[in-house]
């Protein structure tokens, strides 16, 4: 059906033209023979094809194309009166005899161009008469055609100011008057063309309709064009008859078209100088009108413009810009009640763009806008549909990347509130713009309100979402959210130590109240933050454990062991109990014995009940000897009891390699090679004794299982200890045990039990090759390490 209907339209353009072609020849050999009457004749034959109704605006514009060509070449002969012989006058008269009506003002058209261009009458005078005429063709198609016809012939020939045809004082108004009066028309005949058809074809009506559109544009672009059209007239005349055809043809296709010509052609100079006006026009419009867009183009257009000089500024304060287009968005939301959320927010967007770019020192601007953006929201379901939470948070999003920082952000009220009207996820979202924007400008938020304001922004991201279980959410996702949060908590910071406890206070009041998954992202920066504070008090001078100055050492560990304990609860006992050893080195930097030894304590009670893995045990074994090892502030006894809990534990690890490695590494905790460091030869002694009993009775172990002893490494690892102890001077260590444990390795690798390990021979060659090395030394050295035999 749709096919069939082409094919016709083809054919009766086809036939359309060939008609032209045929009567331009018989006019073409009438001019030729300076023929009046038959050039006019076959003129008006030719011009009758455009009477069809058959065409759509598309082909119709091909028609018309082919037809004012052929008219460019009568107008050539009308002007040149030798060849026709008459007066442009009688000539005038004349083609008002042609027999159809749209043939007539055609050549109407053309001779009164030539009429206007031979000065013989007043401009202003044959072009009213001309405008008035062509009232005949109601034909939608037909008549927008031939007033486009008048529009395109009388352009150059308006009684603009500078202009050849410039009449009195009020030329400029003459020129204006017939532009608006053809535009008025032009549009009237536009708006008809809906009202042409069958409600079935409506569709296709509006399809076409658009086609036509730059019609009836091309008006207001023509307007904007006059010379003499100043801001004046402008305000008084043009803008008032323009909007008021816009709105009073209740049009959606035509009112949305000619608002946007209205903004994009005429000077930005003089919106701003008419905005009310022009904003009065919006609430008068058709509900279906995409006034969003409208609005946010003249906006834009604005913010442009004051970006283009600082001189133009004082006019936007002087005209009250900003109030003004906040009333017209209030007014054009309430009178379209059926705008979605998504067009509403769009307009307070391109509100808060327009702000940050004219006024961005009024931050009240800024807040205001916010604030009408919360109470659209106010009592709404919270916002999940998929443009209108990016508007959002594009909204929010304007303020962080104009200021290039958060805290300024921090000080609007309205901020919070329109954060709080979005969904969980999109509440998580700009959570993490708002942190990628701190980590972009690297701001420094340094006072605890501030971070109470920052925190409260973020609690989708430091909190756990209502009614969303643990499983569903991503992983990765969620791993991402929390390490942003953890640099945040990092950065932190402020060189007064009473605020920087505040800060730390508040961020842990927040973070706390994340839930088991959050705390160990969230907890180790927190205490690192805190043990910074701890060693700047130690570091100044004197003051570090009165308990008269509000942020003391002390205060700040029983915060941290209440904080950890918290965490060792999740569960997460293998990050408390090295957090707990953290601390501990801390309160030992600040010789607070008893607060170290509180740790420790903490930290074995956590290894004894939450660490049940048996690798974890092994590194935790390791931390805490590691750490132990470290600590200088602790008095004897305090000491003997923590070293004899590290060697008890080592011994009892779960694996006999393990419990080896362990309990060879207590011997350090024996033997501090510091000054006044604790040296106590017998008791390291002790400890590589043992070692040595207990893999011996892992070879023995592995011989009884599987044949074989298994490879000699933990004896190599034994002897590089006695080395160690051997070259720091430790008495008990004798070039004799030594020269024993060289000899039992030795043989234990020829032994036929033993399972061959190239990694165990090259450690044991390398060791042989270093005892070498030492007793080539010569001088004490050499003597220490002579009596070994290798």
């Amino acid at each position: 059906m749709i096919l069939a209907g082409i094919e016709d339209e083809d054919k009766w353009l086809a036939e359309g033209i060939a008609g032209i072609q045929h009567n331009a020849f018989y006019m073409h050999r009438a001019l030729d023979a300076n023929n009046l009457r038959d050039a006019l004749k076959c003129s008006a034959l030719m011009l009758s094809e455009l009477r069809t109704s058959k065409l759509s605006p598309h082909k119709y514009y091909d028609l018309y194309m082919r037809a004012f060509d052929e008219l460019r070449k009568l107008e050539m002969f009308f002007k040149d009166e030798s060849r026709h012989g008459v007066s442009i006058v009688d000539l005038y008269e004349l083609v008002q005899h042609a027999g159809n009506i749209l043939p007539r003002l055609y050549l109407l058209c053309t001779v009164g161009s030539v009429y206007i261009k031979s000065k013989e009458a007043p401009a202003k005078d044959a072009l009213k008469d001309l405008v008035e005429m062509c009232r005949g063709v109601q034909n939608p198609i037909r008549g927008l055609f031939l007033r486009s016809y008048l529009a395109q012939v009388s352009r150059d020939k308006l009684p603009n100011l500078g202009s050849e045809y410039e009449g009195g004082e009020d030329t400029a108004m003459d020129a204006v008057e017939f532009v608006l009066q053809n535009f008025t028309e032009m549009n009237k005949l536009w708006v008809r063309m809906q009202h042409q058809g069958p409600v079935r074809i409506r569709e296709k009506l509006e399809k076409e309709r658009n086609e036509l559109r730059d019609l009836v544009g091309k008006n207001l672009h023509v307007l904007s064009q006059i010379e003499g059209v100043n801001l004046e007239i402008y305000r008084d005349t043009v803008l008032p008859r323009v909007l008021e055809q816009i709105v009073n043809c209740k049009d959606e296709l035509a009112q949305y078209y000619l608002m946007d010509c209205i903004i994009q052609v005429f000077p930005d100079e003089y919106h701003l100088q008419t905005l009310e006006t022009l904003l009065g026009a919006c609430p008068q419009l058709q509900p279906t009108v995409d006034i969003k867009t409208v609005l946010s183009r003249l906006m834009e257009r604005l913010s442009n413009y004051a970006a283009s000089s600082p001189d133009v500024l004082p006019e936007f304060l002087q005209v009250e810009a900003f109030a003004k287009l906040s009333s017209a968005i209030g007014k054009v939301i309430e009178a379209q009640v059926d705008m979605p959320i998504v067009g509403a927010v769009t307009l307070y967007v391109s509100l808060l763009t327009f702000t940050l770019h004219v006024h961005p020192e009024r931050l009240d601007y800024v807040d205001q806008v916010l604030g009408a953006c919360v109470k659209l929201l106010f009592g709404k379901p919270k916002l999940k549909e998929g443009r209108a939470t990016k508007q959002i948070v594009a909204l929010l999003s304007a303020p962080l990347e104009k200021y290039n920082d958060i805290v300024t952000a921090l000080t609007l009220s309205n901020y919070p509130c329109v954060m709080d009207c979005l969904h969980d996820e999109t509440n998580k979202v700009m959570a993490m713009v708002i942190i990628q924007s701190i980590m972009k400008n690297n701001t420094c938020i340094s006072t605890a309100d501030e971070i109470e304001v920052l925190f409260e922004l973020l609690k989708g991201l430091i909190k756990g979402l209502d009614g969303t279980a643990a499983d569903e959410l991503d992983e990765e996702d969620f791993n991402e959210e929390q390490n942003s949060v953890a640099r945040l908590i990092h950065m932190l910071y402020n060189d007064d130590s009473e605020e920087m406890l505040k800060i730390i206070c508040t961020v842990r009041k927040h973070i706390m109240a994340g839930g088991p998954t959050r705390l160990p992202f969230t907890v180790p920066p927190l205490i690192f933050s805190a043990l910074r504070l701890v060693r700047k008090l130690q570091a100044q001078d004197g003051n570090v454990v009165g308990e008269e100055e509000p942020a003391t050492p002390k205060k700040i560990f029983q915060l941290l062991d209440e904080t950890i304990e918290a965490l060792s609860s999740v569960p997460s006992p293998e990050l408390a109990l090295r957090l707990y050893l953290q601390c501990a080195q801390a309160a030992n930097d600040c010789d607070l014995e008893p607060v170290a030894y509180e740790f420790f304590t903490q930290a074995f009670i956590l290894y004894e009940e939450e660490v049940v893995d048996s690798k974890a045990q092994v590194t935790a074994m390791h931390l805490i000897i590691g750490a132990l090892q470290r600590m200088n502030v602790l008095g004897v006894e305090n000491r003997d009891t923590l070293t004899h809990k590290a060697t008890g534990y080592s011994a009892k690890l779960l694996k006999r390699p393990d419990q080896c490695r362990a309990v060879y590494a207590c011997s350090h905790l024996f033997w501090v090679d510091e000054k006044d460091g604790i040296k106590d030869g017998e008791r390291v002694l002790l400890c590589l004794k043992r070692a040595l009993r207990i893999a011996n009775a892992a070879q023995q172990m592995a011989n009884a299982v599987s044949g074989t002893s298994g490879p000699v490494t933990l004896f190599v690892e034994i002897l590089n200890k006695y080395l160690y102890f051997f070259e720091k001077g430790n008495p008990q260590v004798t070039s004799a045990a030594i020269q024993g444990l060289v000899e039992l390795i030795a043989n234990e690798m020829q032994s036929d039990s033993t399972t061959p390990d190239p990694a165990s021979d090259a450690f044991f060659a390398s060791t042989i090759r270093y005892i070498q090395f030492q007793k080539q030394k010569g001088g004490v050295v050499g003597e220490k390490f002579g009596p070994i035999k290798v």
